[in-house]
């Protein structure tokens, strides 16, 4: 028995590994909204700061070359389009007692493809890339429009979704009405912001004109408002299967510890406004499945993971959670991470990139979690579950 497992789970990740981009048309689209944390290069083609096209960014990745992904290497879509072997076959190990979840599992493995998506803003993304989806999230962005307007030029979430409406007049032309529908109903959406409009906005100076507006409780209160209409909007232009991500534990980043907290502790405004935003999010979800009748949006509790590995992070085969890994300064926190800037030898020991944003290996732990993460930390249910459950519907 135990050697028909082990020759099956190596069916399974072949399987998975075989995907081919050839393949895009019956692969699951997939489409991304938000900030920093998911941009994959859109800022690349804007005149604005918050950029991330020069080295050492994206010394990781094959080519060792920055993509405009604040990352040494992948960000979080690109584990959940990509894909990755390792995650996987953990899955496959956790779901090996389930013949029916073992099924799941090599859905979801395969349900995105193999081929990345593009920013929206690339001259590369016409044709059959239109077929696997579109990446519209720019760096610095928020919920509210007037975060992140230091950076002057970036791609406001009224603009990214005015980008998908026009995404899909393009899919149109390429595949008509009806199948551009079908297509944007079935894709699976990520949508991360939120997280600047308290970094690059309430708590970006002392006296910041919005915390002179509200105090902390209602303003989470009044993003949380403004954020719904927004997956409201999502889901009035198509989009049926909806990962949300809440904020981390934003006190907690090297640049906040630099900044706030000379003991190294994770500064306490900071973590009591992700304390506050990020229930009431869940609770918001929750609220617009009810109204829709079905489970639409999904809550991922980035927070609580990302808790867990700087709490911890020898567990998760990190030597520090504090010291990012590329930056200068305290906790090489402050300024921009540059050719100048410390760079440490191995990327994989440290929980954060640079100041803000994990590295690599923290992102892919954070989507193991919202593949296979119980409900601690995927509100209802997690990705790979809902794959398999609308699978199972459309079959």
């Amino acid at each position: 028995m135990a050697t028909s497992i082990v020759l099956f789970s190596w069916m399974v990740l072949g399987l998975v590994m075989a995907t081919s981009t050839s393949q895009v048309e019956a692969a699951r689209a997939f489409f991304v909204f938000g900030d920093s944390l998911v941009d994959n290069g859109n800022n690349n083609f804007l005149a604005t700061t918050a950029r991330a096209d020069s080295p050492p960014y994206g010394i990781d990745t094959p080519s060792r070359r920055p993509s405009g992904r604040f990352s040494n290497g992948k960000n979080i879509p690109d584990f959940i389009s990509w894909g990755s072997p390792s995650i996987f076959f953990s899955l496959f190990i956790f779901y090996v007692h389930s013949a029916e979840n073992l099924c799941c599992v090599y859905v979801s493995g395969e349900a995105l493809g193999s081929v990345p998506t593009l920013p929206y803003l690339s001259p590369e993304l016409k044709g059959d890339r239109l077929l696997v989806g579109a990446n519209f999230a720019s760096a610095g962005i928020g919920i509210l429009n007037d975060t992140g307007v230091q950076f002057i030029n970036i791609i406001r979430m009224y603009k990214q979704l005015k980008y998908f409406e026009q995404y899909q007049a393009r899919l149109a032309d390429l595949v008509g009405y009806d199948e551009t529908q079908r297509i944007v109903n079935d894709a699976l959406v990520l949508i991360t912001v939120g997280g600047n409009d308290f970094v690059n906005n309430y708590y970006l100076v002392p006296f910041s004109p919005r915390s002179r507006q509200f105090s902390l409780p209602d303003y989470v209160r009044y993003l949380i408002s403004e954020y719904r209409k927004l997956l409201m909007r999502l889901y009035d232009l198509g989009a049926r299967k909806v990962l949300v991500t809440g904020t981390g534990p934003m006190g907690c980043v090297p640049a906040e510890l630099a900044m706030r907290s000379p003991t190294g502790q994770c500064a306490p405004e900071l973590q009591r406004a992700a304390g506050l935003y990020n229930p009431q999010l869940v609770d918001m979800i929750n609220e617009l499945n009810n109204q829709y009748g079905a489970t639409i949006f999904i809550a991922a509790n980035t927070r609580q993971q990302t808790t867990d590995f700087i709490n911890d992070p020898a567990a998760y085969g990190f030597t520090t959670s504090k010291v990012a890994c590329c930056g200068q300064g305290p906790y090489n926190g402050l300024g921009l991470c540059t050719v100048v800037s410390n760079l440490c030898p191995n990327r994989d020991e440290y929980a954060f990139w640079d100041a803000f944003h994990p590295s690599e290996r923290a992102n892919g732990i954070i989507v193991n979690m919202i593949l296979s993460g119980s409900t601690n930390y995927m509100k209802p249910m997690n990705l790979s579950t809902l794959l398999a459950l609308d699978t199972k519907t459309r079959t």
